[in-house]
């Protein structure tokens, strides 16, 4: 069975998972078209919270308190991935060594277990290995624009992570 990409995205009200809480999940199979997209958001799991980093999402402290049940959520992400791949999901994002952090925290919190297994790619680590450049950015690469929405910004990176692997294919036919 092949490995398949998901393209991670997180927005949340701190820097730290468990001191701070995840409070928006978006993921997207990385494939043409980028269609199959996740979305949750949750409600937090701890009373800390940092109001400029919730702020950047566009809700309201008291917003959070109506989100969805960290553990329901994680179940119903979990069963995505199960619906939606064959093989096992591979994590990317643009920033996993934030992103990976919350997601990783959250499903063994509540599942006592990662889908995605012990390891997480970063998207930005790929396209400077591409240009053998470490300054080398590749936001340019997105279609869909950057609004801190988990799927709008993991779908955006989905698509440049699309542009880098055909360019990576075709560097490999030279």
């Amino acid at each position: 069975m092949a490995n398949t990409w998901v393209m991670v995205d997180v927005e949340a009200d701190g820097p730290s998972p468990g001191l701070y809480s995840m409070i928006e999940l978006g993921a997207v199979i990385v494939e043409d078209g980028c269609a199959r997209t996740f979305y949750s958001n949750l409600q937090p799991i701890s009373d800390d919270y940092i109001h400029d980093a919730l702020a950047v999402t566009g809700h309201t402290r008291e917003d959070t308190m109506s989100f969805k049940d960290p553990c329901d959520a994680m179940i119903e992400f979990d069963q995505w991935l199960k619906e939606n791949i064959k093989g096992r999901p591979m994590f990317v994002s643009d920033n996993n060594g934030f992103d990976w952090q919350f997601v990783n925290y959250y499903f063994w919190k509540f599942l006592r277990r990662n889908p995605f297994g012990h390891s997480s790619t970063n998207l930005s680590s790929i396209y400077k290995g591409l240009k053998c450049d470490t300054f080398a950015n590749f936001k340019h690469l997105r279609k869909t624009r950057h609004t801190h929405n988990p799927v709008d910004d993991a779908k955006g990176n989905a698509e440049a992570m699309l542009t880098i692997l055909a360019e990576m294919r075709q560097n490999k036919k030279s």
